[in-house]
This record gives C-alpha cells, sequence and structure tokens, in this order.
C-alpha cells in the first residue's frame, strides 16, 4: 500500500563504505564525534575518522585477517565504536554486535555462534575474554579499545591504528551491496536469540528513506543515549547524522541525559518510551507542585495550541522557553522507538513546543519500516511507510486488524545458520513482522500488539494485553504492567494482570494522608485502579486477577519487558 510523501531530496548512495567517505569529503573539519567522558580518542572531525578508518583497516589487513571475516564487536557508547563499526563495513568486513548488558555466558555464545575470529572491545569486558580464551579457538586476535599498550593476550587499537601512515581511498576494498554485512542478534522479548543478517544495501536504503522523510542537517546535534548496538541507536543515531553531515555526541549515562543535551545543546534526541515518559513525568510534578505554574501552564498550552493552528509555530518555544532551557535550548526534534509511545506524553511534550515523533520497525528491516513526519504525523499511529517500504495487512478481523506483512529493499537477507526459521518468516517475498495492525484511511500504520501476545477469550475474541497495559500504566500507583492470560477454575482463559507499584506515588499518598503504607493498602489502591480501567473495557478485556511484583520485570536493550520469563 503506497501513499504520496512529503519527501527531502538526500544524496544516493549503495553502501556504507559509499556513505562514510562521501561523507568525510564533504565535511571534513567539521565535528563528526565526540565522547562526553574520557577514553583515548575522545572526539574526531570527519577528516579524522577517515584517517581512523584507513588506518585501522590497514592494521586489520597487515594481521592477515581477509575480507568477509566475521569480527564481534563489544562496548560502550563511545567514538572507538563507531569508528571500528565504520571501519569494518569499509574493509568489506562482517560485523557481529554485541549487547554490552548480556551475561558472560550470553556474550561468548554469540561469539561462538556467529563463527567470529577476531573482538574489538572495552576494557570492561577484557576479563570475560582472558578467562575464556582457551574456549574462544577460532579467535586469532583479541583487540582492546583501552590498552595503549600490547600483550601476548591483547592487541591495542590505539597502538594498531598509531602505527599505521595515512593512507588514501585507493586501499579501500570493492564493496557488494547485497552481500552479508552485519550479524545483529536479536534481544528476544518472547525468547532464544535470532542471527539478523543484513547487507550494507539493506542499511543504505533505510538510510535514504530515513532522511528524505525527516531531514537532518549538518547543523544537527545528536545525543546518542541508547545502546548504540541495537539497530535502532546504530541506524538512527549514527549511520543518519554521519549521512547528514551532523555531529554525534555520546551521553555519560541515562542519568546525566538532562544535563548532556544543555552541555552539547542537542538538537535531536533519540530514545525509548521508557525515557520520555520519565522526562515528562518530572516536568509534570514540577509543574503541579507550583501553584501558580499548575494554574497558569494549562491555559497557556490551550492558547498556544490555537495560534500553532493559526501558523504561529515559534510561541510555544518563547513561552515555555525555561522548560526548553533545562534541555539545552536547541532541541528540534525527540524521536521514540523501539516500543509504542504513549500518545499522552506525545501531547505533552508537543504542547511545550518540543517536536516528539515515533516510528516502527525491527531489526529485521535495518530497522525502520515507518515513522511520522515533522507536518504531518499522528500521535497514536506508528507513522507513515517509508518511501522505499510497502506494506499489507493479512487476514483482518472485523476491525481491520491482522498481521503487517513487508516488503523492501531494508529487509534482512534471513536468519543465520537457521534457513527453517528464515523460510517461516517470508511468505513469497514478504517479511511477517509477527506484529498486528491496521492502515487507516491516509495511510498510517498503528499498531495492536504482537500476534504472539493476543489472548483468546472464551468467546473466541482477540484481546490485545498491550491495550490494556497502556491504560493500566497511566494509573500514578503503576510503574509498569504485564498482561496475559491465565486459566480459571473451570479451565476457563480469563485476564491476569501483574503490576509493578509505583513506591514514590504511595510514599506522596501516605504523607499526604498520613497512613501507613502497608499491604492492604497497596492491594487496596491498585484494586481501585484496576476498577477504574475495567470500567472502560469490553466485558471479555476486563482483569479478573491481579498480582503484585516485588522486583521489576527483566527488559531487553529497548526497555520491553521479557514476557517469556514472566507469562
Amino acid at each position: 500500500m503506497k501513499h504520496k510523501l512529503k519527501l527531502h531530496k538526500v544524496p544516493k548512495i549503495e553502501s556504507i563504505q559509499e556513505m562514510v567517505f562521501n561523507s568525510a569529503e564533504v565535511y571534513k573539519e567539521k565535528l563528526a564525534m565526540e565522547d562526553l567522558q574520557e577514553y583515548p580518542i575522545k572526539k574526531v572531525t570527519y577528516s579524522e575518522l577517515k584517517e581512523n578508518i584507513i588506518k585501522f583497516g590497514k592494521a586489520l589487513k597487515n594481521l592477515n585477517l581477509p575480507e568477509r571475516t566475521h569480527i564481534s564487536l563489544i562496548a560502550e557508547n563511545r567514538v572507538q565504536w563507531s569508528i571500528s563499526y565504520l571501519t569494518l563495513m569499509s574493509f568489506n568486513y562482517v560485523i557481529v554486535p554485541i549487547d554490552k548488558n548480556l551475561t558472560e555466558s550470553e556474550i561468548l555464545n554469540i561469539v561462538h555462534e556467529s563463527d567470529s575470529e577476531a573482538i574489538i572491545f572495552s576494557e570492561n569486558f577484557s576479563n570475560v575474554f582472558a578467562e575464556n580464551k582457551s574456549l574462544l579457538k577460532r579467535i586469532k586476535y583479541f583487540i582492546n579499545m583501552d590498552k595503549e599498550s600490547e600483550s601476548d593476550d591483547f592487541l591495542s587499537m590505539k597502538k594498531l591504528i598509531d602505527k599505521q601512515e595515512i593512507g588514501d581511498t585507493t586501499i579501500l576494498p570493492k564493496i557488494n551491496p547485497n552481500d552479508l554485512a552485519e550479524i545483529i542478534f536479536t534481544s528476544g522479548s518472547l525468547g532464544r536469540a535470532k542471527g539478523v543478517m543484513l547487507s550494507q544495501k539493506n542499511l543504505a536504503t533505510n538510510l535514504m528513506d530515513m532522511v528524505s522523510m525527516l531531514m537532518m542537517y549538518p547543523t544537527d546535534r545528536f545525543l546518542s543515549v541508547l545502546p548504540i548496538h541495537h539497530t535502532y541507536e546504530c541506524t538512527c543515531g549514527m549511520l543518519c547524522p554521519i549521512y547528514s553531515g551532523s555531529s554525534i555526541h555520546y551521553a555519560r549515562s541515562l542519568k546525566t541525559v538532562a544535563e548532556d543535551m544543555q552541555k552539547v545543546k542537542a538538537t535531536i534526541v533519540l530514545g525509548v518510551p521508557l525515557l520520555f515518559d520519565k522526562m515528562f513525568k518530572k516536568v509534570m510534578k514540577a509543574i503541579n507542585d507550583d501553584k501558580k505554574k499548575s494554574f497558569l501552564v494549562p491555559k497557556l498550552i490551550k492558547l498556544t495550541n490555537v495560534t500553532q493552528k493559526l501558523g504561529i509555530k515559534d510561541l510555544k518555544k518563547k513561552i515555555f522557553k525555561e522548560l526548553q532551557e533545562k534541555f539545552g535550548g536547541a532541541i528540534r526534534i525527540f524521536i521514540v522507538g523501539g516500543a509504542a509511545a504513549d500518545p499522552i506524553v506525545a501531547e505533552g511534550l508537543q504542547g511545550f513546543g518540543f517536536a516528539f515523533l515515533q516510528g516502527y520497525g525491527l531489526t529485521e528491516t535495518s530497522p525502520i519500516l515507518t515513522v511520522n513526519q515533522i507536518d504531518n504525523f499522528k500521535n497514536d499511529a506508528a507513522g507513515l511507510p517509508l518511501p522505499s517500504v510497502e506494506l499489507k495487512i493479512v487476514n483482518p478481523d472485523e476491525n481491520g486488524i491482522g498481521e503487517i506483512y513487508a516488503k523492501g529493499d531494508n529487509v534482512m537477507l534471513g536468519y543465520y545458520k537457521n534457513e527453517e526459521q528464515t523460510k517461516e518468516t517470508f511468505d513469497e517475498g514478504w517479511f511477517k513482522t509477527g506484529d498486528l495492525g491496521y492502515i487507516d484511511k491516509d495511510g498510517f500504520l498503528h499498531i495492536a500488539g504482537r500476534k504472539k501476545n493476543v489472548i483468546i477469550s472464551k468467546s473466541g475474541k482477540n484481546v490485545f494485553p498491550e491495550e490494556i497495559e497502556d491504560q493500566l500504566n497511566h494509573s500514578p500507583y503503576i510503574q509498569e504492567s504485564l498482561v496475559y492470560g491465565e486459566k480459571n477454575d473451570k479451565h476457563d482463559e480469563i485476564i491476569a494482570a501483574q503490576i509493578v507499584v509505583d513506591a514514590e506515588a504511595f510514599l506522596l499518598l501516605s504523607q499526604e494522608k498520613d497512613i501507613k503504607i502497608n499491604d492492604d493498602l497497596v492491594h487496596d489502591t491498585i484494586s481501585q485502579e484496576i476498577d477504574r480501567v475495567n470500567k472502560n473495557l469490553t466485558s471479555y478485556k476486563k482483569i479478573v486477577r491481579f498480582y503484585i511484583r516485588e522486583h521489576e520485570f527483566e527488559k531487553t536493550t529497548t526497555q520491553k519487558i521479557k514476557r517469556y520469563l514472566v507469562s
């Protein structure tokens, strides 16, 4: 299903190698990347980025690592991670980016399963590899980002680069854009991780599409917050800015995001819903705690909503300048992905003059399939399909909701060493996303939930747990929830929920009402909140049982609850 899009003109590229060297030629002495904490390579211009890539690539060739060798990469977000990634792309290696938050056994398993023959890593992982070197028999070289000196066990990335003489682009190999370029082992919110195979053409296509829909400029400053191994941050938060000549600034931590925004005067920040939910909650608490602001702010939002419709677009930024300054005063776009955004949070941040846009995609699609645009968006939708993407809804129900199928040059090659799973995931060239949704009359995609999460009620109706969780999570007393089906005494499927309470909200309740926090208070309050939610649900969707959890749910890198560990 195709719809007319308002698109920006962007340079045509066929590979990541072509993209990075084109940008280096155009933007030369402009800042490309910067670490906000101390690392061996703290910042680089586009010319220095090119120089580092060529030198590091020469060093890898001199180690007799031939083209197409599989090389694992694991570290924190930093300039050296990006230099490593772009070097491996440019010199025709196959990259295996690994989640830094995995357990030791999971890391070792990916290194083994991916057939890697070298590993580039930060000091935080030196013990993992030093202690398990005998198990990694295929690995020829261990390359440490932080060590200045070399040892019998580890090579120094910095020393490998420094030893090389400056070269030119004639040393670069010819890239076949359709070849395997990257194997990404998905975090798997539903179970065991799979190795997604992407080509440089997949990534290049997604880059061109993304920037044509959301124009990015050389003046933009990206704050990199999300784990860079994840394809959402890697494609949108690293490759997109390099393609656009923007600068990337690596945040110190999630706790310092607001400070780091101020420090670099960030213009674009990518995040998952949880990041923006917390940000919005903090803003609203400060407003509600101030009598004058709690009276004035809602009226000012209404006023500026009217003036914005009349074409006066900058008034919000002027009126809410104090709030804008807390986030650096330069934010152009907040982009949310990884999971569905809360429309209330979206409208709330937009009310203060921030452009807040969400997109949708999967690792298997490089990753973006749809995105909202600055002047063409719906807060309850996942956006419009990218120009190279085709979508269709298969086996829709009476509400038009069916499985989302996708087709395009950004769709993966398949799963690594898993032909059976690959065959199951494709249907006559269409990629089966496993997500359910519908496309509205304006061409916007709306996500209902994951196909595997759907609960079939006693009456045979489909219940989407994400819909109920969204309503539960609006309660000030509920931090997070998980809804699923379980059997009652008659073996009928009923709706159940596990709840993680918001401790801070109960503390405030205790102080305001001068009562003690105990199990009865928590249970009764949550019961009232569930009754409130149930009033808005049809009979077959109502929550019948609930359980209070003591600990937060275990989550993936993009903060999705690992459902398979719970229900």
